[in-house]
């Protein structure tokens, strides 16, 4: 099986910054003829709060020829408690009807594949308690399938028992949940979106990847973080084992989010850094 993944597409019918890259985003896929495409979050600018940008996105989305997975990220359906754009019922359940489920299972003779709804991860709700159960039977039910998991949050950003990051990476406490229950269930792949920035390592026996989104960059605005600042997507070929593939696009157009932060998310400005909403 060969998946392109593809993330942070940040599109917008009234803030079309970076509208420019779906094209040739969409023609590279089409080119590449895979068996599945998942987009990993931040489908839209702001399908938090506006409608139409959710709408609008998810329309550019269903032209991809090939079977599309989708999970959300936090411009699509807001971040943690405290935040300026808080998940909530409301949010979820216009992705739901917009784009599709929030979280899914995706089998093939030889793989099942998870998506998971990375935001609502150390909110301490009934929603991510009811995400945890439903993550082990999916985990368990795999039967003798290798199990490769997609969510737009990576686990961790420097190492796996850093603390408290804010805005980048899944939290402590669920991150550990999360990595005995890949331990316990021998996961062969955590991939990943949000932090503009293509990389690839191990933990323990779990391949990580970070696609990079197609975009924009991150410039000096915010501290630096392992990885390249390059635009693109993952190729994931999944057979006895996984093989993954960060490719950088050429035909995208290198924005840099720095030029038009005022523009496009005002309210990060005002963020504490930990907290920079991009």
């Amino acid at each position: 099986m060969r998946i392109i993944q593809i993330t942070d597409t940040h599109l917008s019918p009234s803030k079309p910054h970076f509208n420019a890259n779906w094209s040739p985003l969409a023609q590279w896929v089409t080119d590449q003829n895979p068996d599945l495409v998942i987009h990993t979050g931040d489908l839209a600018v702001d399908g938090a709060d506006i409608e139409d940008d959710l709408a609008f996105s998810a329309k550019l989305l269903n032209e991809i020829s090939a079977p599309v997975l989708s999970l959300p990220g936090n411009h699509d359906i807001g971040h943690m408690p405290g935040s300026a754009q808080p998940v909530n019922a409301t949010r979820i359940d216009r992705w739901r009807e917009m784009v599709g489920p929030d979280r899914w299972t995706y089998d093939s003779k030889h793989w099942r594949l998870i998506g998971l709804n990375s935001l609502i991860l150390g909110a301490d709700s009934p929603e991510e308690e009811e995400q945890f159960d439903w993550l082990e039977v999916a985990l368990a039910d795999a039967e003798a399938r290798r199990i490769a998991v997609f969510a737009h949050k990576p686990l961790f950003v420097d190492t796996a028992d850093e603390g408290e990051t804010g805005y980048w990476s899944i939290r402590p406490a669920p991150r550990q949940k999360l990595l005995d229950l890949f331990a316990e269930y021998d996961v062969a792949l955590h991939a990943s979106g949000h932090l503009h920035r293509g990389w690839q390592g191990m933990h323990n026996n779990i391949s990580l990847v970070w696609a990079p989104a197609s975009s924009f960059i991150v410039g000096d605005m915010e501290r630096d973080m392992p990885g390249a600042r390059i635009l693109g997507a993952a190729i994931h070929t999944l057979a006895d084992t996984v093989e993954s593939e960060i490719v950088e696009i050429d035909t995208l157009s290198r924005f840099v989010l720095d030029d038009v932060i005022e523009e496009v998310y005002p309210r990060a400005k005002k963020a504490p850094t930990a907290e920079t909403t991009i």
